[in-house]
């Protein structure tokens, strides 16, 4: 009797198949190609490292997400990474901690984590992404958000909208002009996540309550933030957040993104410092992008090494992307082809099938073109 279940995947795992496949080859090849040309070195980490490694390199990174064994070598526990920005920071302060600063790199591989995120089932998803090391002021952040928009503008995306965030805000209030004591800081950042006011208030945090109108388009919202009476605190952040939004139109990406703001956002940016951005799509459900600045912690655990980067997780856009993706031009190779003349081909660019024998047909096989007298004959 055979077993039902032998072939099924586990939940929250799937195949992809050519067309998908072919769709996220196009667009990985796309975003990594904008990434290169802006100077930005690729480095390809493990996909298993141990565990203390992976969950101590930066605040917020949780093992209790990743899927840990023991290594049957070292008799450690090691951990499929679930985040690859954390490896990227452990190259950057070991192996190139004597390259010169700023110290710009790429990457892109699979992660996994041991359940999805809120509705979202995937457990296994493609990470693209870019780090700034020794670095995380305005001009790095503005780099690092162009750089973004035009990496997904030229993997396919449209409708493209950056949110900025400002991670410790409320840190920065609730030990300044708007004190809250400490057993209250986590209520109130959660209530402003949610945007209720009333349980914002229940929670001890009525002043914070003019923080919830300062959200939407970045133009009206930084306005109302600026309004605001903090006592000067936050001057440095508007007028980043402002720096930002200038570079953005002055590498003419003004047209390409709507910008808006959120100050109090939280959720995906447990690592990140003084800011964050989330990136959307079109016809993309969920975030495409994050990044923001955030520290490295080094050997000597001290006060880290600072960089701004960014994630893209384009899955998916590539299954939105997938549908459109045009066939591909094949020439058929029948038995006993000119083996030189299909070289050629090749050699230009063009795709060959060779026939294994009478049984092959051409057109089931998908092929557009038949190789004959030496040239590709469309059929």
């Amino acid at each position: 009797m055979t077993n039902p279940t032998r072939d099924l995947l586990p939940e929250g795992l799937e195949d992809r198949l050519p067309s998908a496949t072919a769709a996220a080859t196009r667009m990985t090849r796309a975003i990594m190609d904008v990434l290169d040309v802006h100077g930005y070195d690729r480095v390809q980490p493990p996909g298993i490292e141990f565990e203390e490694s992976l969950a101590s390199r930066m605040a917020g990174i949780s093992s209790r997400r990743m899927f840990r064994f023991v290594d049957p070598a070292s008799l450690r526990m090691m951990a499929l990474r679930s985040d690859i920005t954390p490896q990227v920071g452990r190259i950057a302060v070991t192996r190139l901690a004597a390259a010169a600063r700023p110290l710009r790199l790429a990457y892109a591989g699979q992660v996994v984590t041991i359940k999805g995120d809120g509705l979202d089932p995937t457990r296994e998803r493609l990470q693209i992404g870019a780090e700034l090391i020794g670095h995380d002021g305005v001009v790095a952040a503005g780099e690092l958000v162009a750089i973004a928009v035009e990496a997904l503008q030229a993997a396919g995306a449209t409708g493209i909208s950056v949110d900025f965030t400002l991670p410790d805000l409320i840190d920065t209030l609730a030990t300044g002009p708007w004190p809250l004591a400490a057993d209250a800081v986590d209520a109130v950042r959660r209530e402003l996540d949610a945007k209720d006011a009333g349980a914002l208030v229940a929670a001890g945090g009525e002043a914070y309550l003019p923080l919830i109108h300062a959200t939407g388009p970045f133009a009206a919202a930084i306005d109302r933030l600026a309004a605001l009476e903090v006592g000067g605190v936050l001057d440095g952040r508007i007028a980043a957040l402002r720096q930002i939004a200038d570079h953005l139109a002055a590498n003419g990406l003004a047209d390409v993104a709507r910008l808006t703001l959120d100050p109090t956002e939280r959720h995906g940016f447990e690592y990140q410092s003084w800011f964050g951005f989330t990136i959307f799509a079109d016809g993309v459900r969920g975030a495409v992008a994050r990044g923001g600045s955030y520290r490295i912690v080094g050997a000597d655990d001290g006060a880290g090494e600072p960089a701004v980067g960014f994630s893209l997780y384009p899955d998916p856009l590539i299954d939105a992307l997938a549908a459109q993706e045009p066939a591909r031009d094949a020439v058929f190779l029948p038995v006993g082809h000119d083996v030189a003349a299909a070289a050629r081909l090749r050699a230009i660019g063009m795709r060959t099938v060779a026939a294994l024998g009478d049984c092959c047909d051409a057109a089931r096989l998908g092929c557009t073109h038949v190789l004959q007298n030496g040239e590709a004959v469309r059929i």
